[in-house]
């Protein structure tokens, strides 16, 4: 029986993948090219009080877990005592066995802190002392968390009207590790509440000074932000959809539309659908004249809790996977790039694991030649970014695709502390590899392989995004 989280033998099923992990891929370094952590608190090198503040704060996957597990809001995201929110996630914890979280809370205890014993009731008071001290020393800043997990580049998540003063302040410091903006805006194509949209738009005039009256002005303006970021570094879009949208319009349908959402008028599914398309496509042009990459994340079926969402707002635990129809709008939309010669390098995230093997062939029908893997079929997503969510993942771009030219992991995360995610992975990754060697399925060549196994870690990221000349 081996034990628990055992350093040399976790998820390592064979003595070949225990190779292939501790001499290949746990020395590469890390590339977390999207995440959603606080720029600010890099800039500021925040340094937290206590572990709930660092662990428990924005973390949607803890407080689902919490909520089925009888706790009360006020535990959650209301206003009880760090200490006693703390306590009421360690009660949780041991019911947690078989969900990913009982594996990656006990893995970040173990990588950040040091502390192997099990997190339970008994030991709750016990561990959040210990870490609040860890948590006091200057090693346990913000960039020292950063540090201690390799962690070489970092992408955030950023709406087109930020300010990315802290991604300035930290490229004027001249600070080791690269923190690179992404351009999401979401937020410039959703006119599900009409009044929220044109507050939007009224912001923008603000930071762009210039005034909005009609469409093209709209897009004038977003681009020039489109522009702003590329002089901060931004070589990434991304993109949070439930699925992709290429539905005909004319100019004059987009320009109706858009009179209509800033002018209190009324907004139909089917035009919000095609105003949606228009966005879209035009996002996708700046990105290829710029030779960024665009990201597509799809499937998620946002805030289904109605009386949550109206409580709590946004992205705080109400999603879940959806079934939208993704294969012929998602080909519609990339030929039509394609055909013009404006489709840049482009990674489709899927929430759907019915939807793997769609993804996994969809992307072969734009991968052209000019450069390894330019579609690319990212790392399982949100709900899937598990044991068996990464599995199947990985196995669906093996069977249909090239895992070897794969960009590999990342966090998706608001936690400091969710690093480890890389080190589940890899570890993953080195099983399966192990494994179809150890059975005759693959050639018992670990310097070939090992090299593959290092490419999806980090080399083939460190590429596909252009960020190691930009380190030079």
């Amino acid at each position: 029986m081996k034990n628990f989280l055992d350093d040399q033998l976790f998820l390592l099923n064979t003595k070949t993948a225990q190779l292939l992990y501790h001499d290949y891929a746990a020395v590469m370094p890390i590339i977390d090219y999207h995440c959603h952590l606080p720029p600010q608190q890099i800039a500021e090198n925040t340094q937290f009080e206590n572990i709930t503040q660092v662990w428990l704060n924005g973390d949607h996957y803890k407080w689902r877990a919490m909520r089925t597990n009888g706790v009360d809001e006020s535990y959650i995201t209301g206003d009880k005592p760090d200490r006693e929110k703390f306590r009421k996630w360690a009660e949780t914890v041991p019911y947690t066995l078989r969900n990913p979280l009982y594996h990656w809370t006990h893995l970040e205890l173990r990588r950040y802190f040091g502390i192997s014993e099990l997190l339970g009731p008994d030991t709750a008071d016990r561990i959040f002392d210990e870490t609040k001290e860890k948590l006091q020393s200057p090693e346990y800043r913000v960039r020292g968390l950063l540090e201690r997990m390799n962690v070489r580049v970092i992408c955030t998540t950023d709406d087109p009207l930020d300010t990315l003063e802290h991604h300035r302040a930290l490229a004027e410091e001249g600070h080791g590790l690269p923190v690179y903006p992404a351009f999401r805006p979401d937020a410039a194509m959703d006119l599900s509440d009409t009044a929220r949209f044109s507050t939007y738009v009224s912001r923008l005039e603000v930071a762009t000074n210039r005034p909005i009256g009609q469409f093209s002005d709209f897009v004038h303006a977003l681009k020039e932000r489109h522009d702003f970021f590329a002089t901060m570094g931004c070589s990434v879009s991304d993109h949070g959809l439930e699925e992709i949208y290429a539905d005909g319009y004319t100019e004059a349908d987009i320009e109706r539309i858009f009179k209509a959402a800033t002018g209190g008028g009324h907004v139909s599914v089917e035009e919000h659908r095609q105003f949606k398309s228009a966005m879209l496509y035009l996002f996708a042009q700046w990105d290829a004249e710029k030779g960024w990459v665009q990201q597509y994340h799809l499937g998620a079926l946002r805030n289904n809790n109605s009386r949550m969402m109206r409580q709590l707002g946004a992205d705080t635990g109400w999603d879940s996977i959806g079934d939208f129809n993704q294969s012929r709008a998602l080909s519609k939309f990339l030929d039509r790039l394609d055909s013009k010669n404006e489709l840049t390098k482009t990674i489709l995230y899927n929430l759907n694991p019915a939807d793997n093997e769609l993804m996994a062939t969809m992307i072969g029908n734009f991968n052209d030649g000019s450069v390894p893997g330019k579609i690319q079929f990212g790392s399982a997503w949100w709900f899937l970014d598990q044991k068996d969510g990464m599995t199947k993942q990985i196995n669906a771009l093996s069977n249909m695709g090239l895992l070897s030219r794969f960009v590999g992991m990342l966090t998706d995360s608001r936690s400091f502390l969710s690093f480890p995610r890389h080190e589940y992975f890899r570890r993953l990754l080195c099983d399966l590899f192990g494994t179809e060697v150890e059975n005759g399925e693959l050639p018992n060549d670990l310097q070939w392989i090992g090299q593959v196994v290092q490419d999806i870690c980090y080399n083939n990221a460190n590429r596909y995004f252009g960020w190691e000349e930009t380190q030079q």
